[in-house]
């Protein structure tokens, strides 16, 4: 392979060229210089975006990952700069998004003597990256680069993150890239089990009252259309995770909705009754299983999955399926017989009647005088055709726009799920914005956590990005103050803001927006915001004491369900 004789920071863009890099997300610093001076000559190659924090630019690489299915890119600084990307890599880890993070770092020289913006971000980060390494010499950077990118995105995705000494970017090298397609002792792809599939086959022909719980593994694999084929041939209804959310179509006739502690009732009470569990790129999470004891005592588990660490960590299974759910999808499709089961899919429309009644139309068709979180989703959703990418803050707004919000294709939902991090969504909505284009991205913020990342409002604006943002204003932490409410008897320690005017801030930012405080104002409202040429903040403000329901109790078995208070 012909090399040329460059510098290490020059390599460090050439290799990210080589591995189809188109947008990078950063904030330079004094370690990192070399790297942002050799990346003024490649500005026609690739597009950076300046964030105002490192934060933002995680969070913005996590977005654009999780619409893109590529591998999210970010720079940034040593000491004060590298330890403010930690809370984006844990986000990503447990949320399985492919990061490459590229920190400078002090000289090689000066490693461990506490220099000036020094910090060992290698071994801060090590809990929370698929991998991580330093690099101290020039010559490794190719290498190093092609790695990360096979590590980040193979198997289960997740982040991983180089730190580049100072004077290895100086360095020079003789320069020449080999994309890495495989790293002995670690297993990227495990080979599905065939008599595994078709073990799990015949429980699934047996059984009665089966239920099919899909995550993002369905996503992350770009098994959408095997999913929909499985559950089209055996007739099972179908339940999706937070991050599951889009893999099926809203209104496919065997999706019954979404688990977990702000999920739909039909799924959280059938779960107790269904005599077969399959769960499909999902890990068990404690939002969706409540109380572990208690969870589906009376069925039968199949788990296919492709990180063996997931399989009987939290759940016991008694047919576990490793490999990518493309695959094993597949092969479990062609080892099933054809088979309906209209009867418990039934039960399910049922439970769906009851939440309707008690719940839905209390939420998306208010009668009270205030708004409702509820019928400001409902509008944004049908005003973008029920085709928009929705991007969501953590919070109230979080579960209830994921509830009511409907989806027509996948990788349209972005949101953090494991960590649950606040000041996530404006930040992830450039990302996601940049990653797709050619669609409307609407970011549902709520007032807390708006505050917490509102300055990359700067971000969107610098960059002419189209993001719809719509803050659902209850002057509360909403969530928090919602358990307050239901479990601290109306103890609302610390949980009211004062907030600021939101729209003037937008303004000062060069943003458009406007304030809805009436129901009769919503529609229009809605409507202006998304017929306009550019960013828009559509400020809501929503009743103090506007709840999510239904909910599962921290603790409680999904059977113990509520839902009202």
């Amino acid at each position: 392979m012909a090399t040329k004789r460059i510098k290490g920071s020059q390599a460090v863009i050439l290799s990210l060229l080589e591995e189809g890099v188109d947008t990078i997300f950063g904030y330079p610093g004094g370690a990192i210089m070399p790297i942002y001076d050799a990346l003024y000559d490649f500005d026609k190659q690739v597009s950076h975006i300046l964030t105002r924090h490192e934060q933002g630019a995680v969070h913005a690489a996590e977005g654009y990952a999780k619409v893109t299915g590529k591998a999210g890119v970010c720079f940034a600084t040593s000491g004060p700069g590298a330890t403010n990307l930690i809370t984006g890599i844990a986000d990503a880890m447990i949320d399985s998004i492919p990061l490459v993070c590229i920190t400078g770092q002090v000289a090689s020289p000066l490693l461990g003597t506490d220099a000036f913006q020094e910090s060992d971000v290698v071994g801060i980060s090590m809990p929370i990256t698929k991998w991580n390494y330093q690099i101290t010499d020039a010559a490794e950077i190719p290498d190093a680069i092609a790695k990360a990118f096979y590590i980040a995105q193979s198997g289960r995705p997740g982040p991983v993150l180089l730190d580049i000494a100072k004077d290895a970017q100086f360095q020079e090298l003789d320069f020449s890239y080999k994309k890495c397609t495989k790293i002995r002792s670690y297993i990227s792809k495990r080979a599905v089990d065939p008599f595994k599939v078709k073990a799990a086959a015949w429980l699934i022909d047996q059984a009665k009252k089966p239920l099919l719980l899909f995550g993002q593994g369905v996503i992350i694999a770009q098994a959408e259309e095997e999913l929909q084929t499985f559950v089209e041939k055996t007739g099972i209804p179908a339940a999706w995770t937070l991050l599951g959310l889009s893999a099926l179509p809203t209104d496919h006739p065997l999706n019954v909705g979404m688990l977990g502690m702000h999920g739909n009732y039909g799924p959280n009470i059938k779960t107790n009754e269904a005599d077969l569990i399959i769960a499909v790129g999902m890990r068990f999470d404690d939002r969706v299983t409540g109380k572990v004891s208690a969870y589906a005592k009376d069925a039968k588990i199949i788990h296919l999955e492709v990180d063996p660490a997931e399989i009987d960590k939290i759940i016991k299974t008694d047919v576990a399926v490793l490999g990518s759910a493309k695959e094993s999808l597949a092969m479990l499709t062609n080892n099933v017989k054809e088979n309906k089961h209209d009867e418990w899919l039934q039960e399910f429309r049922d439970c769906d009647k009851i939440e309707q009644e008690k719940v839905i139309d209390k939420d998306i068709y208010p009668n009270k005088e205030g708004l409702t979180m509820g019928e400001a989703v409902r509008i944004t959703s049908e005003k973008t055709n029920h085709d928009a990418v929705l991007v969501t803050d953590v919070g109230q707004q979080q579960m209830i726009a994921s509830r009511y919000f409907k989806f027509s294709q996948s990788k349209s939902n972005v949101t953090s799920g494991g960590l649950g991090t606040m000041g996530y969504g404006i930040p992830a909505a450039v990302g996601a914005q940049l990653g797709a284009k050619d669609r409307t991205v609407c970011c549902f913020v709520g007032d807390g956590g708006f505050q917490m990342t509102l300055q990359e409002l700067g971000t969107i604006v610098q960059n002419k990005l189209p993001v719809k943002i719509i803050l659902l204003n209850n002057n509360f932490l909403g969530m928090v103050r919602q358990w307050q409410q239901l479990f601290f008897e109306k103890r609302y320690s610390f949980t009211e803001l004062q907030n600021p005017d939101f729209i003037t801030i937008a303004k000062g930012f060069g943003m458009t927006g406007h304030k809805v405080t009436k129901r009769e104002e919503l529609e229009e409202g809605v409507q202006r915001m998304v017929d306009h040429d550019g960013p828009y903040l559509l400020e809501v403000v929503v009743e103090k004491e506007d709840n999510v329901f239904p909910m599962v109790p921290s603790g409680a078995s999904v059977s113990d369900i509520i839902l009202e208070a």
